[in-house]
């Protein structure tokens, strides 16, 4: 295979992370068994960081960067795949310590591949990226920790209007869950209420540090943003139930004590999607295809350049990104 193609690369310059669009070829990708052309990636707040420089999200540079990816299988040297398959993949360390979806060919290996559940095209699937399969595994935990739709309180989703909010409360909405958003972002509301929350509280109502034990408000809870709204949410949760934490937007801090553990039995569920075990990936993607309304998906949903990856960056850190963003690598 010949000819080069563009894709969105960190490298380290003075010592501190740079990204920028570069020229590679077939032959400058890992050595890994499996080439893959790919057709889309996404836009999530991890890739903000890496490509505003914001974070040291890249451990070793130089590499390309995007988390997920979503495309089709041009080789393999491994039996597990063939020509024409199209698959995903998320986490792994793509962006980080592997090299990523931002670019039109990559090199994978055979074991981080899951094939594209036939409910979803290959955009629908980065539509739900590593975000929405985040979202999955959140309610997965939740209902593995024995939360029940028919419960008299609502579940809670934290940062409500961002990826993973806006897939959880579809899929609980789905799920007959009665859903509360917290967002600072008035102007999501009818966007939320479209996609099933029936309720809403702003965010800055949960920033504040509060009182160790609260009153029980919560049935369960969704958190992508750490902290003092953690803290918070613990405090505020019905004896029995689960927060499942997935994401530190707000810090990586948890001004927290145990007494929502030891006096309410309440478990904080942390959810990993880098190096979640194939099963539970699996299981994640068999919910999205089950649950996830595909109208509601493409209400979330828009699709941008890859050109356009700069601007995107330092929008999802400002927090100006709502829903999903999907990444046409190949414009």
């Amino acid at each position: 295979m010949t000819g080069s193609f563009t894709a969105m690369v960190i490298d380290t310059v003075d010592g501190k992370p740079k990204s920028a669009f570069r020229q590679l070829s077939v032959s400058d990708l890992p050595d890994h068994d499996v080439l893959v052309e790919v057709a889309f990636s996404t836009l999530n707040y991890k890739d903000g960081l890496a490509i505003s420089g914001k974070g040291r999200i890249a451990r070793r540079t130089p590499l390309v960067a995007g988390i997920d990816l979503a495309g089709t299988v041009v080789e393999s040297r491994s039996p597990a795949w063939k020509a024409g398959d199209k698959v995903i993949v998320n986490g792994y360390g793509l962006s980080e310590t592997e090299w990523g979806g931002y670019s039109r060919f990559q090199r994978l290996k055979s074991e981080w591949l899951i094939a594209l559940p036939e409910a979803f095209s290959l955009e629908q699937a980065m539509a739900i990226g590593t975000a929405g399969y985040t979202a999955a595994l959140c309610v997965n935990a939740l209902e593995d920790w024995g939360m029940i739709a028919s419960s008299d309180l609502p579940v809670l989703v934290t940062g409500a209007a961002g990826g993973v909010g806006s897939v959880a409360i579809s899929l609980l909405a789905a799920k007959g869950y009665a859903v509360t958003a917290s967002t600072g972002r008035a102007e999501t509301h009818d966007y939320l209420a479209s996609l099933g929350a029936t309720n809403f509280i702003d965010r800055s109502s949960l920033a504040e540090k509060a009182g160790p034990l609260q009153k029980e408000v919560w049935s369960g809870a969704v958190d992508s943003v750490g902290s003092t709204t953690l803290a918070n949410v613990l405090a505020q949760t019905v004896y029995g139930g689960g927060v499942a934490a997935c994401g530190l937007a707000g810090g990586a801090d948890l001004p927290a004590t145990v007494l929502p553990h030891i006096l309410r039995s309440v478990a904080l569920l942390g959810v990993d999607s880098v190096m979640a075990p194939i099963a539970k990936r699996k299981r994640a993607w068999q919910t999205l295809a089950d649950t996830l309304d595909h109208g509601k998906l493409a209400q979330m949903t828009r699709v941008e350049p890859m050109s356009a990856l700069p601007q995107l960056a330092q929008d999802i850190i400002d927090g100006k990104v709502r829903g999903r963003v999907v990444i046409d690598v190949t414009a």
